[in-house]
């Protein structure tokens, strides 16, 4: 057995793509659309780990999505913790669970799907001002 990929539901492709690739630093692998049936499919993966891939399923016909707290999470290695949620910061993006420890943080994609970003190898030592941050809604 072998995985393929993890697939999300999203209510904007536009918002998502550019959660995913701009501020996440995933690429685009593939992209199908597929009019008879109104959706697409755009997969991606982060850059040198393209086995590992999401799949975002964007319905053309506008639905509501809830939370998907049912689905759990998807995880990416960071090189620096730190650094990667500074970045998502400065984008914007909500930093739901801060990496006090230098090592776990999370955040929420547009369509509340929780990803949490791990620090590649040891924790980093912990340091402001991420060791005094609190939670920031669910995780």
């Amino acid at each position: 057995m072998k995985y393929l990929h993890t697939m999300v539901r999203v209510s904007d492709l536009d918002k998502s793509l550019d959660f995913y690739c701009q501020h996440l630093g995933l690429k685009q692998l593939q992209r199908r659309d597929f009019e008879e049936a109104r959706f697409s499919l755009v997969f991606l993966a982060a850059e040198g780990d393209e086995e590992a891939q999401v799949e975002l399923t964007y319905n053309w016909d506008p639905q509501e999505y809830g939370e998907g707290r049912n689905f759990g999470h998807l995880a990416y290695a960071v090189d620096n913790i730190y650094e990667t949620c500074k970045k998502l910061m400065d984008a914007g993006v909500t930093i739901n669970r801060p990496p006090r420890d230098g090592h776990m943080a999370f955040v929420r994609s547009p369509d509340n799907i929780s990803i949490e970003l791990l620090q590649k190898g040891n924790p980093l030592p912990a340091e402001e001002p991420w060791k005094s941050m609190e939670n920031n809604g669910k995780w």
